[in-house]
């Protein structure tokens, strides 16, 4: 006699429930509107935590770097020109036949955005204290936002997705990364960027950040549902955990952070 299949947690998630138990952990439902709240959510505090490191004054990102060099030396602000390099950089996917996705369009458009409107509304703070809270605070920000918009999966920005595409040709993730952010941190320099001990604090926190709050944020997609009438066996069950509790997909890691 065949046994009748239980409704289990999988089952649940296929009705759109809540948060979801399953083999020891949380999923959160796959949803569009929740991948996309949190993909907008984390991109305009990607800008905001930009803007924080930038009004510390005790140095910048690479990236912002080059953003910020072309600002004191042609004109046009710090978040557009970050919204220029995004698309500019997209043209580079085309010989690697990247296509950019919803997350991909959405960086490019406000990550510069909010950075602007921080920069425009805050100022600089006089005391060194004050300095050193908005630094530390904008990169453990940007380690949070770094992992809420490519938690989202909605398509990696223009940077990642140069870094990966171009890895995929066979380089080290770590050594192409290495190569474009050196290059870019080396002209924003040269055309008068603010380096210092807040560049390398970035450098080095923003790997581990990210890190931790990737897979924290990821959005996970529930175990689908049995089919119903499915005939089930003993070993079943136990196959079926094995797959929600096997290993988490793995994250873009420490080399995707920027």
């Amino acid at each position: 006699m065949t046994p009748t299949p239980s409704r289990t947690p999988a089952s649940a998630a296929g009705r759109g429930g809540g948060r979801l138990r399953a083999a020891g952990r949380y999923l959160v439902p796959d949803r569009p509107s929740r991948r996309l709240t949190q993909l907008l959510l984390g991109l305009v505090l990607y800008g905001v935590s930009d803007a924080m490191v930038i009004l510390s004054g005790l140095g910048v990102e690479p990236w912002d770097a080059l953003s910020q060099g072309l600002t004191r030396t042609v004109g046009l602000s710090i978040g557009i020109w970050t919204n220029i390099i995004g698309a500019a950089v997209l043209l580079l996917w085309i010989p690697l036949r990247l296509r950019p996705g919803l997350g991909t369009v959405c960086n490019v458009l406000l990550v510069g955005t909010s950075m602007d409107l921080l920069l425009v509304w805050a100022t600089t703070p006089d005391s060194l204290w004050g300095r050193w809270a908005l630094l530390l605070g904008g990169v453990f920000l940007n380690g949070v936002a770094t992992g809420a918009y490519i938690g989202a999966s909605l398509g990696p920005g223009p940077r990642d997705g140069l870094m990966t595409g171009w890895a995929a040709r066979g380089h080290s993730i770590r050594g192409v990364r290495w190569v474009i952010e050196l290059t870019v941190l080396v002209i924003g320099f040269a055309l008068g960027a603010t380096l210092g001990v807040g560049t390398v604090i970035y450098a080095l926190a923003i790997g581990p950040l990210a890190q931790i709050f990737i897979p924290m944020l990821e959005v996970k997609s529930p175990p689908a549902a049995p089919a119903p009438g499915a005939r089930t066996t003993a070993a079943e069950p136990a196959a079926s955990g094995s797959a929600s509790a096997g290993p988490a997909s793995p994250g873009p890691g420490p080399d995707l952070a920027q």
